[in-house]
């Protein structure tokens, strides 16, 4: 016999996005996604920002579908400004007709290195700079607050999965 109360279900806060910046030509929004292992940025910002050229990479990103895709390549240490906080950034650099609102996509890397705590239950998301914090609400901050709408973009916000470096050649 239970003696204990069940906890409420609560509902899917959906995929949530942050403000952010990189100088000199974007100032908008990301989405942060704990089911990437990279940071995406599309080619279009990418030229738009004009940081200087694109590395090779060997990286090969398997999207939702299965299939593969090759990645026009990759930019290190790019500045990317989030409230009062400044994170180099490494993003893979694709070309693909992006989400015009929310067009860089945050990963696990950017994550880690912001070092963010999300509250899923208060709706919070934390950033912390050593004993500096900065907290957003994520439920203000949804990239998709209707049910439909969600199930209808899936696929154009969750395409990348995995990426990984190819086995036969060396990492960058």
């Amino acid at each position: 016999m239970l003696t204990n109360r069940l906890p409420l279900k609560l509902k899917d806060p959906g995929s949530f996005t942050i403000p952010c910046a990189i100088e000199p030509n974007y100032s908008g929004k990301a989405l942060c996604d704990l089911g990437a292992s990279i940071n995406l940025m599309p080619m279009s910002i990418f030229k738009q920002l004009a940081v200087g050229e694109a590395r090779p990479t060997t990286v090969t990103l398997k999207l939702v579908d299965r299939s593969k895709v090759l990645p026009e390549g990759k930019i290190k240490d790019v500045l990317v400004k989030i409230d009062k906080f400044i994170f180099p950034v490494d993003f893979i650099i694709l070309d693909f007709e992006a989400d015009h609102d929310v067009p860089i996509l945050l990963g696990r890397p950017f994550m880690a290195t912001a070092r963010m705590f999300i509250d899923v239950e208060k709706g919070e998301l934390t950033m912390r700079v050593d004993n500096d914090l900065v907290t957003f609400s994520i439920l203000k901050n949804m990239k998709f607050k209707d049910s439909t709408e969600r199930n209808l973009s899936c696929s154009d916000t969750r395409s990348i999965l995995e990426a990984g470096e190819s086995p036969a050649s060396p990492q960058h």
